[in-house]
């Protein structure tokens, strides 16, 4: 040891002597001298238990679950918690007030789970109180938990308690061993190993709070012949047994107890041993869902949604709740009010950066948030049979909810009565077990998954329509085409005969191992007809297995089938109707009868199901689809989907099959269906961030190679964002038709850059009616000179003027391939277009100018026509700027009227009159200068043809005044 470090070492041994002592020493960087106190050393070193389990609390309880994680991650309980009514409730009356008895616009005083702790003048002091707080499943029990935890930890509640124990009572159900209360509590929670509040001596055990959560997945039996007592926080007991003792008020009498649980598990606590119930009741007015709503959506924390949009969806929300409607009746749940925000956080702030996400994964992580990990029993214990542990609840729901889906989907039916429901879910005579599992069902799970139609007299058949009863809807619509797919995803939609030769091959295949090894004994005595009969009996296993590949043939055939009706054709695409479902349609709208409801998610889920990460998530539900299921189910859809799309598609169901590629997230199948296609044609399709996403992420599939000839996007209401997403799309297309957007000069850089790439191949490039201006002009030809692709660019309708036109015409001998510029309908006078028309003509490749609806005088026009004629080289550049040429029709008045017909209504209806008009006046000076009837007679048909369209639109002028005014049009 060096001089330092023993004259060190004494001063921290003479500070050890004197704990009031300080040390001075220098940092390292000799200029800093800090001082330290020995108090502060001893504290650091034992720092008090109750701090330590403040900190680890609130750390576990602020872990998001993986469902929040996929959005972002931005969401924190502090900003987006909204308390749920809590109503105080009375022994006699605890099963009452479900979500059907509640009044939306009554009153009712919510109690906080400090206030069930108040002290009461009947409450004995000497003893703690046990609360027990239930409630459906959805009602937000596990996310009101977690808050309390979180808020004791911060001090901000439950002051008078110093210590809170919370216990998972699905963890607590998993032990077989036996253990005392101080080691349970000091097996999760070590650093509270001897805490003297737990010693059971004298009063101390009133500071502590112990909370159970999830009592119905523990089978309590509070009977003295089946439960000893016991007092002694030291005593080994089941871990059943001490959570009985303590509720009996034998064990810590003077600890809290708040207990949790749902519906089915209320008589599992005697009354005598409850001092308070309390029900929790979700969201029973708006208010609080759109409290909840703006707590999830108006979150702006880093690269989040832009606010504005964000509360426009918050206030539609609130107006469809207003009309209370069925998401009103949903979202009495505050689980579906978060199914509700995933949603639409899904649709609308989807970008290139977010996490891959699917709206299948969105419906399974819901169900796994709710139901994850549960079977359909009266506990997991040790005790329990085995076969009740693989007796998955979510299994249970796909082959009875399910059932009633698809039926509902086979014959277009949303509304159930019931009887119907009776019929379903009931089923035949059950044995008592089963009765106990089903009453469980219905009790806990049933008003999860249905609500009362508050809809009267929609989507009802016929023959029920004037019948008075209650019928009842999927809570979330699509959840019944979600609970669809699955059922047939796992195979539950067997025919008879493949039952029966399940059960066939079953007992065969088990009674050929059985005799294999005997007939091998035998085999020298006896004839080869026996091995001939043996052999036939071992066929059975492979004629299953070949029944087995049938169905899932039929799987896809009827995912391929259900995804091309041809009734739905005529539909929203798929993802326009999920946003109208949420927010509800606006304006005047023919509301669709029950013959033509659409069911277009459902084969779009079935597709999605078949991802590996939701296959992931279904096993944790139970319900297991097998890699060869899938391997199959694909093989046989690549054929379906290849045929099909032989045929030209709708805009709506383009989107819809590209929603269904992305969905599947299948890179090889995606590849291979799209190898049969070489156009997208999404015209008039109202384009979002998701929908530009999905069609991004689906071409990011295919090969190098692979290129659309054309991908038509005009009228789609791209914005410069959108832009920005879609450009991987853009590197696989030849002939690319942008027109009819709101695309400024800013879209124009990432145009630029697009053209400036060598993997890309862009041939054609529409931009017309997008206010780009002379600057976006001015940024696309900074790539003209680098690239050697682009032979076709349409600037129709641009806003460029005189300034840009004459760049233009600079910038073209730097471009070699290019061979048809359209800039017609913009602001460019006679010089301008001159310049245009000599660069045109000495451009080695350009053969066409369209330059008509711009500001040209007959003079202007006459000298284009002679400049763009033939030149010393020999060649011709045709100069589209009018009808006539001089005295003669031209050649291209039929291009030209065919554009303007085309575009009239969408443009300013008074330029196009005026230049109409000039065309009229011009084509009747022709006419009468011409001395031969047949060119006369040509010269009336062109004339005939601009007043057919003059007067289409005058019509049309009227018509929007009379709506204005509220009158009908003269005849």
């Amino acid at each position: 040891m060096g001089p330092v470090q023993r004259r060190l070492s004494q001063l921290l041994g003479g500070c050890r002597r004197k704990p009031w002592a300080q040390i001075c020493f220098c940092a390292t960087s000799g200029t800093r001298f800090r001082t330290y106190s020995t108090s502060n050393v001893t504290e650091a070193a034992d720092p008090d238990p109750l701090d330590i389990h403040r900190q680890r609390l609130l750390m576990w309880f602020s872990h998001l679950p993986q469902e929040e994680k996929q959005f972002g991650g931005y969401f924190s309980p502090e900003t987006m918690h909204v308390d749920p009514l809590i109503l105080e409730r009375e022994p006699e009356e605890q099963s009452g007030l479900l979500s059907s008895a509640l009044t939306p616009n009554a009153q009712y005083l919510s109690k906080t789970v400090e206030q069930l702790f108040d002290s009461t003048p009947s409450w004995d002091s000497s003893r703690g109180l046990n609360v027990l707080l239930y409630g459906a499943v959805g009602t937000g029990k596990s996310t009101v938990v977690r808050k309390l935890v979180q808020d004791w930890c911060r001090g901000r509640t439950l002051g008078q308690f110093k210590l809170l124990i919370p216990f998972s009572c699905d963890d607590l159900s998993q032990l077989s061993k036996t253990s005392s209360l101080r080691d349970l509590v000091s097996r999760k929670y070590l650093h509270l190993r001897r805490h003297p509040l737990l010693s059971g001596e004298g009063v101390q055990a009133r500071d502590v709070l112990f909370l159970f959560n999830g009592l119905e997945k523990m089978k309590l039996d509070f009977r003295i012949g089946s439960t000893e007592l016991c007092s002694d926080p030291n005593e080994p007991l089941a871990p059943g047994v001490v959570v009985v003792n303590l509720l009996r008020k034998y064990l810590l009498p003077e600890a809290s107890i708040l207990v949790t649980t749902r519906l089915s598990a209320l008589d599992r606590v005697p009354t005598k041993y409850v001092g308070r119930y309390a029900q929790i009741c979700g969201f029973i007015d708006p208010d609080r869902q759109r409290a909840y709503f703006a707590g999830r959506l108006l979150q702006q924390t880093g690269d989040t949604p832009p606010k504005e949009e964000a509360q426009a969806l918050v206030e539609l929300l609130y107006l469809n709740l207003q009309r209370e409607s069925q998401l009103a009746a949903a979202c009495f749940l505050p689980s579906y009010c978060w199914l509700t925000c995933a949603t639409l956080h899904f649709l609308h702030f989807t970008n290139a950066n977010a996490p891959i996400r699917t709206l299948t994964g969105i419906y399974t992580s819901f169900l796994r948030l709710n139901f994850g990990g549960e079977v359909l029993g009266m506990g997991t214990g040790a005790g329990m049979p085995i076969q009740e542990h693989h007796n998955s609840l979510m299994l249970f729901v796909v082959r009875t909810l399910g059932k009633l889906a698809f039926d509902g989907i086979t014959n277009k039916r949303t509304s159930f009565s019931e009887k119907e429901l009776e019929q379903w879910i009931g089923g035949e005579t059950k044995t008592d077990e089963e009765l106990r599992k089903l009453a469980m069902f219905r009790t806990d799970v049933l008003d999860f998954f249905l609500a009362p139609c508050v809809e009267s007299n929609k989507n009802l058949p016929p023959e029920v329509d004037d019948q008075e009863e209650q019928r009842y809807v999927f809570a979330a619509p699509a959840m019944q085409e979600y609970l669809a797919a699955l059922y047939v995803v796992l195979g539950e939609n067997k025919s008879v005969l493949e039952k029966l030769s399940k059960q066939v091959s079953t007992v065969i295949g088990q009674t050929s191992e059985d005799l294999s090894a005997f007939i091998v004994i035998l085999s020298k005595f006896i004839p080869l007809r026996i091995f001939t009969i043996f052999n036939l009996l071992k066929l059975f296993p492979k004629l299953f297995e070949k029944f087995s590949l049938q169905n899932k043939g039929r799987i896809a055939r009827t995912l391929a089938t259900e995804m091309f009706r041809t009734e739905d054709s005529e539909n929203e695409d798929v993802l326009d109707q999920v946003e109208q479902n949420l927010l509800g349609v606006h304006g005047p709208h023919q509301p669709q009868s029950s013959q033509e409801q659409p069911f277009e998610l459902y084969p779009i889920f079935m597709g999605g199901l078949l991802n590996y990460g939701n296959r992931v998530l279904l096993q944790q539900l139970g319900c297991t689809i097998h890699n060869s299921t899938v391997a199959q189910i694909t093989k046989a859809l690549r054929n379906y989907l290849v045929r099909e799309l032989s045929k030209p598609q709708p805009p709506e169901e383009l989107v819809d099959l590209l929603f269904l590629l992305y969905e599947f997230q299948n890179p090889r199948l995606t590849a291979d269906v799209l190898s049969s296609i070489r156009s997208i044609r999404l015209s008039d399709i109202r384009m979002t961030s998701l929908k530009c996403y999905v069609l991004s992420s689906v071409l990011s599939c295919t090969p190098p190679s692979y290129h659309l000839e054309v991908l038509d996007l005009s009228s789609c209401l791209l914005t410069h964002d959108m832009l920005q997403i879609l450009l991987p799309a853009f590197r696989h297309t030849h002939h690319l038709n942008l027109q009819f957007n709101s695309l400024g000069p800013e879209s124009c850089l990432l145009l630029r850059d697009l053209l400036l790439d060598p993997t890309s191949c862009i041939k054609s490039l529409e931009l017309c009616d997008n206010p780009i201006l002379d600057s976006g002009v001015s940024s696309l030809l900074e790539a003209l000179p680098h690239n050697d692709s682009l032979c076709h660019l349409s600037l129709m309708h641009t806003g460029l003027a005189d300034g840009g036109a004459i760049e233009l015409a600079q910038s073209l001998q730097a471009q070699s391939c290019l061979e048809e510029l359209n800039v017609a309908y913009n602001n460019i006078g006679d010089n301008a277009a001159l310049s245009l028309v000599d660069a045109c003509r000495e451009h080695p490749t350009i053969h066409t100018l369209h330059l008509y609806l711009n500001a040209l005088s007959d003079v202007g026009k006459q000298s284009l026509y002679v400049r763009g004629d033939r030149s010393k080289s020999g060649r011709k550049v045709r100069v589209l700027a009018s009808v006539t040429e001089g005295s003669d029709l031209s050649e291209n008045w039929h291009p030209i009227l065919s554009v303007i017909t085309e575009n009239a209504k969408s443009w300013d209806r008074e330029r196009v009159k005026q230049q109409l008009r000039v065309f009229l006046r011009d084509l009747e000076w022709g006419r009468q200068q011409q001395p031969y009837f047949w060119k006369r007679l040509h010269f009336r048909r062109v004339e005939k043809g601009v007043k057919q369209t003059l007067k289409m639109l005058e019509k049309d002028d009227v018509a929007h005044v009379c709506n204005v005014c509220n009158k009908p049009p003269q005849k």
